[in-house]
């Protein structure tokens, strides 16, 4: 977790149990709360003119959602929705605020967090700016298993659907696929049942 659970209950957060496809802000929304997962996992995406969804991220059990924006006076320019059920912790801005200010050693870890956060973004903007689907691939890859404790090769279990994969890095499906299969042709990945490890 990247702030225990124990302190945040102790500055007053809730427990939010909520279904899948459950909008938790929307795009224009002004941020009110800390939120960090428990349970389940979040996705952050946004709808292109046409219509069509755009994943920029998807936040896993124990990160938080969005936390940057509390330290700055803007609206959300992403959705925030769930995938599947989800156990969430919400503390108001103010009490966030409050925790920080009285535990600096929260405050420090959340530095590094947001600042490693902001190198890999930088690294996938680098990446999805290529041409080549295997560049944009692999540092969605990358990316996601940044925040995975084992660094060994094919021991993270990707959890992005093909589908998931193509609205991240403004691919077709077809051409995904192609590319995995390429990838674990060429040892940058491993395909069992179905599920990419990296």
């Amino acid at each position: 977790m990247l702030i225990p659970v124990d302190l945040l209950y102790s500055y007053g957060a809730e427990t939010e149990i909520l279904d899948p496809s459950h909008i938790i802000f929307r795009e224009g929304d002004h941020p009110k709360y800390y939120y960090q997962i428990v349970e389940g996992r979040i996705k952050l995406n946004y709808y292109d003119p046409d219509g069509r969804e755009l994943i920029l991220a998807i936040l896993d059990k124990g990160l938080s959602v969005c936390e940057l924006l509390l330290f700055i006076d803007k609206t959300y320019p992403v959705n925030a929705v769930t995938f599947e059920k989800c156990v969430v912790v919400k503390l108001s801005k103010k009490s966030f605020m409050q925790l920080l200010d009285e535990n600096h050693h929260v405050s420090n870890d959340i530095n590094k967090f947001l600042s490693e956060r902001l190198y890999y973004k930088y690294i996938m903007l680098e990446n999805n700016s290529s041409l080549r689907p295997d560049v944009r691939i692999r540092g969605v890859l990358d990316y996601h298993k940044s925040f995975s404790k084992d660094p060994e090769e094919f021991s993270y279990e990707v959890p992005l659907t093909r589908q998931q994969l193509a609205s991240i890095t403004a691919l077709r499906v077809e051409t995904v696929v192609r590319t995995v299969k390429k990838l674990e042709k060429e040892y940058f990945l491993k395909i069992k049942n179905g599920k990419i490890y990296y």
